[in-house]
């Protein structure tokens, strides 16, 4: 009997023993996570605050409507605590925007469909999805060929960041003089212009915001939402990425060829750089030469002096 009780007491020590350090652990560790700490040690997270106005594609966002309200703030939700993915995004930003944003403009294109190209890519400029599109835009194959993009074995303009934007540029406009309403032919970029149009029809409505749509399309103009206000706002949303942060932007000079390339390893040695930089840098080149029989212009971006070493300065 003594010896059970002598376990029982032990067993009930070691339970206090292990209940007081967890709850030393947690009010420790707790504030040095990301968030507001509360005076009981315990990390509080927020929601977002959503704008009283909003314009997109310099269309007015019906915020007075709950169902839009809601559908903006998840999407805030899910962009402004998805941290690592979002902090990436702003980092890369001034590198593709500053190429994007000016084809945009001068095609008067609003330039809003920047972050279309980010909600469909992620930045990433050998983006592919499992439909086999590909791109900063997500260009389909047959698409990509409608609107002047090359794609074969060896060239896949689809890679190409200016040229997609210029064919992107070009598919907008068309489905703009289609709907009527920028909103639209973003909706419709995801969904299909054929599947937005049986829809209009269907439900009787002319408005995106009014329209029943599947999850992924029906969440996809407010991704895009999200995005814009993150980017263009990052302090008010949880962001302070410092200048020296910023990925730098790329030093490149541009080389003309009009004919065949037998070795790309040989021809970045010969212009001062490595095979990875040279496909970095033209990820459009989808092979390790290009035969060009028909003497074809392209342009070629090639590292400038300082290009593994230039600052944001």
């Amino acid at each position: 009997m003594k010896k059970i009780i002598g376990r029982s007491i032990v067993s009930l020590g070691l339970i206090v023993v292990l209940l007081a350090g967890y709850h030393l652990l947690e009010s420790s560790a707790l504030p040095e996570q990301e968030g507001k700490a509360e005076p009981s040690g315990r990390v509080m997270y927020h929601a977002v605050e959503l704008p009283s106005k909003l314009k997109f594609m310099d269309e007015e966002v019906p915020l007075e409507y709950n169902d839009v309200r809601e559908s903006l703030d998840r999407e805030l939700l899910v962009n402004s605590y998805f941290h690592s993915q979002t902090l990436r995004f702003l980092k890369l930003a001034p590198r593709f925007m500053s190429i994007i944003v000016p084809i945009l403009e001068a095609d008067t294109v609003p330039t809003d469909f920047a972050y279309l190209a980010l909600a469909e890519s992620g930045f990433d400029q050998r983006a592919l999805s499992p439909a086999g599109a590909v791109g900063f835009w997500q260009f389909m194959k047959g698409t990509a060929g409608d609107y002047g993009l090359e794609v074969n074995g060896e060239v896949d303009e689809r890679y190409h960041l200016e040229k997609a934007t210029q064919a992107a540029c070009d598919y907008l406009k068309e489905s703009y003089r289609k709907f009527g309403s920028w909103t639209l032919v973003a909706a419709s970029y995801n969904a299909g212009r054929s599947f937005i149009d049986r829809q209009l029809e269907r439900q009787k409505v002319s408005s995106y915001y009014d329209l029943l749509v599947g999850e992924e399309t029906s969440r996809y103009v407010f991704r895009i939402l999200a995005l814009k206000l993150i980017m263009e706002n990052p302090k008010q949303y949880g962001f302070d990425i410092k200048k020296d942060e910023i990925y730098p932007m790329w030093d490149v000079k541009n080389i003309t060829i009009n004919g065949p390339v037998k070795d790309f390893a040989d021809f970045a040695a010969e212009h001062g750089t490595n095979y990875k930089i040279l496909k970095t840098l033209n990820p459009w080149l989808r092979e390790t030469f290009l035969t060009n029989s028909r003497g074809k212009t392209y342009v070629i971006k090639v590292p400038g002096k300082n290009f593994r070493t230039n600052t944001n300065d």
